[in-house]
This record gives structure tokens, sequence and C-alpha cells, in this order.
């Protein structure tokens, strides 16, 4: 019997599924328009609600002054306050609050399939029953590259539903295997795409996340030539966010909190030690360097500000264009009234592409980024937690591969 790869189910057929009560995977969306917005990592957590942020947010013009208050009447809590600076994004949402905040966009990931692998019943399991059942697929000549093409076929038919559920884009991660080879991304990135036409979805309807090596950057540069929209993970250091803003990625995320984490236990990192010698934490003031240089110089790039561990990282960072805050951050913001001249916290926006202009950079970082310069720039913390990151997205690839050997062929097949 010849089995192909099968298109994802209808809005409808999804909508009624989780009306059901069966959609078992979880998933963080933002939005941002125009353009369609980037996505987010599903992960298998907790259940948290999703946010918009207003028509004022951080896309809004630079005329917003940073010193100015601008909580508005409709404005009655916390989380309503900040949302009016930056998009904020919940870690995770469930089922059970799909039909209050439901995401507009996701990410489909090695993490989502194993996840999707542990819940029969969830309406994306289908999606990869299906890829399993390819034909093409099962024909290759060896396990190795045939579990690779199970897995493609697994991760773009996921996408594939995902695209339907959600109104913005759906980020697709590039196998970290590849994370030091420009030439192997862009490959896999070419044969998703192809893959994705073969379901047709709209290439503006989609993101690639591919980690923040220098062949990872390399590989954004050529992609963004060839109008795909591509997104840069593990971001730890200045030098990487300015040489992927000069790659044109679409979107760049830094993670705040492990910046932080490194620095508690660690020393020798000359970034780190001069963010903390001038008072500042070290990854807030990353993300702020970074957006001032993205907005200063006109990149066309937006920045995530991720892993936010409290309510205070969250207010140094207002007017970022996107925060993806923990449950427990969005619950005390949704919990405690906006009071516009509240005494420990202002509502004011710190970051903006007016105030951007005055910020100086010394000559060192105004440079046209190679592999080099880079590898020079980067210290220890950056070095160890990129590897790390690379790492674990890694070992959850293999992880999954491993599952469909051992699945394969799927049931009824």
């Amino acid at each position: 019997m010849t089995h192909s790869l099968q298109s994802p189910p209808s809005a409808a057929a999804l909508s009624a599924s989780i009306q059901k009560g069966r959609w078992k995977t979880v998933a963080a969306g933002f939005s941002v328009s125009p353009p369609p917005p980037p996505a987010v990592n599903f992960t298998l957590r907790r259940s948290i609600p999703r946010i918009n942020a207003s028509a004022s947010s951080s896309s809004s013009s630079s005329s917003s002054s940073p010193s100015s208050p601008s909580l508005g009447a409709g404005e009655n809590n916390e989380l309503d306050a900040v949302s009016a600076f930056s998009e904020i994004v919940p870690d995770t949402v469930v089922f059970d609050d799909f039909e209050r905040f439901p995401p507009t966009a996701a990410t489909v990931s090695s993490a989502l399939l194993l996840g999707i692998c542990g819940l029969p019943d969830t309406i994306f399991r289908n999606a990869v029953d299906m890829a399993l059942a390819d034909s093409t697929c099962a024909g290759l000549d060896t396990t190795e590259s045939k579990l690779s093409c199970f897995f493609d076929k697994a991760i773009v038919n996921v996408g594939g539903d995902l695209v339907k559920l959600v109104p913005g884009r759906v980020s697709t991660e590039v196998d970290a295997r590849l994370a030091y080879d420009t030439n192997a991304i862009i490959r896999k990135v070419h044969d998703l795409l192809r893959l994705y036409n073969e379901i047709d979805v709209p290439h503006d309807r989609l993101l690639f996340k591919i980690p923040a090596t220098w062949q990872g950057i390399e590989a954004a540069k050529l992609l963004e030539s060839e109008g795909i929209q591509t997104h840069l993970t593990f971001v730890y250091s200045f030098a990487q966010a300015a040489a992927a803003a000069q790659a044109g990625a679409s979107v760049i995320q830094i993670f705040v909190g492990r910046l932080r984490d490194w620095a508690r236990n660690h020393s020798g990192d000359a970034e780190i030690e001069t963010a903390v010698k001038s008072g500042e934490d070290p990854g807030l003031a990353l993300v702020r360097r970074s957006y001032n240089y993205i907005h200063k110089y006109g990149y066309k790039s937006k920045l995530m500000a991720a892993a936010v561990r409290n309510k205070q990282d969250l207010f140094s960072l207002l007017g970022v264009d996107y925060v993806i805050a923990p449950l427990k951050v969005l619950q005390s913001l949704k919990d405690s009234p906006a009071v516009p001249d509240d005494e420990k916290y202002s509502f004011v926006r710190k970051l903006s592409p007016e105030t951007a202009t005055h910020y100086n950079f010394p000559n060192k970082e105004l440079v046209k980024w190679d592999q080099l310069s880079l590898a020079s720039a980067m210290g220890p913390a950056s070095v160890e937690l990129l590897s790390a990151g690379v790492e674990g997205y890694a070992n959850q690839a293999k992880r999954v591969e491993e599952l469909f050997g051992k699945i394969w062929p799927p049931p009824n097949v």
C-alpha cells in the first residue's frame, strides 16, 4: 500500500477537538501586526493564560517618551499596564485555557514531538502517525536516512496543523545537530520548505529557529536574502546579537535569567563583569544594549527577552518587542491593580527607538562581525550557554529519532 504525507486537519476539525478537551499539548504564542507574529516554544508544562499586547505596544511609533506616564483608564491591573509597552508572552497555554486564551503563534520542535508521542490522544498524534506511514521515507536505503525523513515529515505535519490553528507564524526548529554547518542548515530549511509546499503552507506563515552559532548566523543571512524568515536563539552576548542583527534575522532571542544564573556561579566573563560593576543585571543589560543597537542603526530584527524571572525584570524591559514571562509573574501582574503613582514600580517605557538614538557604543562594537571577531568577543558565558543549548536540542532530536525507530511502523499500517 502507498502512503503519503497527510494534509493537516481543517481549522474547524481542530477547533472541535479542542472544544472536546482533547488539546493535550501546550503552547505559547505572541502576535504583532504587521507582519504576522513569530513563534515561541511549545512545552509540556503548566497552564497559563496568553496575553495580547495592546495597540500601543513596542511596535508603535517612537514618540512615546520613556519618562512620561502612560497608564490609561482601561488598564485596571499591572498586566494591562505593561502590555501597553511590550508583547507579553506567557510561557505556556494548555487545552483548558485555549478558548479563553488562544495562542496566536507557535513553535514546532523536537520537544513537542516527544510530548505528542507520549500523549496518544492528542490531536497532533495523527500527524506523527501519518509521517511514520510515509512510503517515501520507508523506502530509503539506510536506517539513518529513514529516521531523518520521518523526523522532517513529522515536524512539518505538526507545523501544518498549527498553521491552521493559529493566525500568526509557526516557527520550525531546525535540527540542532546541524548548528555548526551553514550549508547543512540551509539545505535542511529548503527541505522543510519543500515539505511545507506539499501541504500548501505559505512561506510567510513560517519562521525557522536556528541556534546563534556563527554558522547559524551565516545561514540566517543567506536564508533571509531569499525571503525566508529566521529566528536566532541561544543569544548570550552582545557580539552574537549584533551579528544576528547584521544578518537580518527576523527574531533574536536573549535568555535573561540564564545569564544571571551563570553570573552567580562563575567569573571571568568581561561583558558580564562590566555590567555587574556598573550595577546592572547582566541579562537585562544585554537586552538593553541589543535593543538600542538594533534601533539606533536601523536593523529590522525584533528582540525577544526570554527567561524573565520576576516582575522587576519585566518592568525593567518595558518597550522591548517581546517578553516571555512565567505563570507566577503573569498571575501576580494580573492580580495587582495598576496604580499610576506606584512608588515601587513605574509604568513607563524603558526602551524606545527614540532613546536608542542617544545610546553610545564603543568603536570596538561598531564592526562588521565575522567568524574571527565573533569568536574573540564571545566570553565564557556565551560560549558555554550556547554550547549547552545546542547540545540539549540535539539530544532531543536524537531521542525523537530513536523513539520513531521503536514505534515504526505505526499501528494499522
